[in-house]
């Protein structure tokens, strides 16, 4: 068993990266998505939140998250948003056939069973995680212009004069160095 120890930086931001099981396209389907955003709206009443910026493509997301001042425990919220997004969706999808740990550990067929979590350290940090959410869906081939895509926060970034429509990246190079592609 690994030893991974995870940050407990009272009100820190956390870039994450989420993995569906197999990376299954389960967010090509419109109501897979209004589960995982029912399962986040209910997740932030009861353990709140900020959502910094968003990304869902169809079978991974990414997002950066602050945490309260005297709040650490974004796996929590993890979990509890994968368990309600699987509640919901468990009658829409055909199950996969899951291994005996998974069945072991009650885990359904939908997330792989962790996911990466960065500390962000630094402005630079956060702007630089910021733009590799909204330049991925260009990345993985899904798009042309990072407008294209609907499914990401970059929208609300140029409904408030932070980035212009046509953005596409500051430094696309300097993106594909940074994140080691």
């Amino acid at each position: 068993m690994s030893n991974y120890r995870r940050s407990k930086s009272k009100g820190s931001t956390f870039f994450f990266t989420v993995v569906t099981y197999r990376r299954r396209p389960l967010f090509r389907n419109s109501e897979c998505i209004q589960y995982l955003r029912d399962s986040i709206v209910e997740v932030r009443q009861i353990r709140p939140f900020s959502i910094d910026a968003w990304v869902l493509l169809p079978e991974h997301m990414h997002c950066i998250w602050t945490l309260p001042y005297d709040d650490y425990d974004y796996s929590k919220r993890w979990g509890l948003i994968k368990s309600g997004f699987s509640k919901r969706a468990r009658d829409l999808l055909p199950a996969i056939k899951d291994s005996e740990s998974r069945i072991k550990h009650r885990e359904a067929s939908f997330w792989q069973r962790r996911f990466w979590e960065h500390e962000i350290r630094s402005e630079d940090d956060l702007h630089k995680h910021i733009d590799y959410i909204h330049y991925n869906p260009v990345k993985h081939g899904l798009v042309n212009r990072v407008q294209d895509w609907p499914f990401s926060t970059f929208h609300k970034y140029v409904k408030d004069d932070i980035y212009p429509i046509g953005w596409c990246g500051n430094n696309v190079d300097q993106l594909k160095q940074d994140f080691g592609e």
